[in-house]
């Protein structure tokens, strides 16, 4: 799957290769991401029938074939001309979830017309909640199953490396973008761009609370997934306030810098749930070890994002499925080094925490 990284850079502008490619403040957090599977070791055992595995898991009733999903990556276009159509197209070649981002390039509508089924729609929440409920009642109506509410980046951030990039090619920017301003230009964003001003205004005082949740239930008959848990005490919160399932991020270690990868949150989140709900993570997932050891910890389905973004401009569609197919048959050829047959065989008993072993 490395392969495709440096191929994606070669091909794109700076602005948009540094907009994919960095974190939060120097991106310590992201870097931390990829190096918290470090932390795991595989306990392998022998002499097991694993001539066939079972890769499949089950999501709100649904079968899938693999626990690895597509998650969530604004403007597609950004980084190929076919952008979100072509993810679309491989994730239905592959056989996987897919999660739309509220800031796609592509409509849902057709999005999910190249999918051949609905994908799930993740959500940012806007300053005005008629057009929020505008948001929610059009996705719904092209049949999107859940709604994945994003919180981690309800606090800001910072993106030092890409900003540094961004004055350096602002006159590049500025012959694409509005005003130069890549990020507020939301003309090609389609699910945006269509609201409409409520004829009576509502808009939101602060940011958002659990009291909010509490709305976004009531507004849709979607599962809600709350995705930036990364603590216990969240966890049990979210489940105390009606959430269908939990979704642990930091945003690519593009939220917070707290130098807290992802894996390393899935226990706790894990304890706080207790069983009552899917528990979703991303973040630094390489390798089929890494979606390995997020299932043995307690994860549900484990997400990846930029590798696929690597493929899709490096490649397009086919890029998209290469490095669907390089992870899945990593992640079964680690199932059968472990001696383990299905998905639901993958516990904490198959994993070693070097910090406490």
């Amino acid at each position: 799957m490395f392969d495709f990284e440096p191929v994606a850079r070669a091909k794109l502008p700076p602005w948009h290769w540094a907009w994919l490619s960095t974190g939060g403040d120097g991106s310590e957090t992201m870097q931390a991401n990829r190096e918290g599977f470090e932390r795991y070791q595989i306990r392998a055992r022998r002499l097991v029938d694993v001539s066939k595995v079972d890769t499949s898991v089950r999501l709100f009733n649904q079968s899938w074939e693999t626990p690895i999903f597509l998650s969530p990556v604004g403007g597609h276009r950004t980084y190929n001309p076919d952008g979100e159509l072509a993810t679309a197209r491989a994730a239905k070649s592959k056989r996987h979830l897919q999660v739309l981002s509220t800031v796609t390039t592509t409509s849902v509508e057709d999005v999910n017309a190249a999918r051949g089924e609905p994908v799930w729609f993740q959500l940012y929440q806007r300053d005005e909640w008629g057009q929020t409920r505008q948001l929610i009642k059009r996705v719904e109506s092209a049949g999107c199953p859940a709604l994945v509410f994003t919180v981690d980046l309800l606090g800001g951030r910072n993106m030092e490396q890409f900003n540094r990039v961004s004055q350096r090619n602002r006159q590049q920017c500025g012959a694409c973008h509005l005003n130069g301003q890549p990020l507020t230009d939301l003309r090609n964003r389609p699910m945006l761009n269509a609201l409409s001003v409520s004829a009576t205004p509502q808009p939101e005082i602060g940011t958002p609370t659990w009291d909010y949740v509490k709305r976004l239930k009531d507004a849709t008959g979607m599962k809600l997934l709350v995705k930036g848990i990364v603590t216990r005490e969240d966890a049990e919160l979210a489940i105390q306030n009606g959430v269908d399932g939990v979704y642990i991020s930091n945003h690519g270690g593009r939220a917070e810098n707290s130098l807290r990868p992802t894996v390393q949150c899935i226990s706790e989140v894990a304890a706080g749930v207790a069983g009552r709900a899917p528990i979703l993570v991303d973040g630094g997932i390489r390798r089929g070890t890494d979606v390995y050891k997020a299932l043995a910890l307690g994860a549900t389905a484990v997400g990846v994002g930029r590798p696929y973004m690597w493929g899709l401009a490096s490649f397009g569609q086919p890029g998209v499925e290469a490095v669907l197919d390089i992870l899945r048959r990593e992640f079964q050829l680690i199932m059968r080094q472990s001696g383990v047959t299905s998905v639901r065989g993958i516990g904490a008993t198959q994993i070693v925490d070097r910090q406490r072993s």
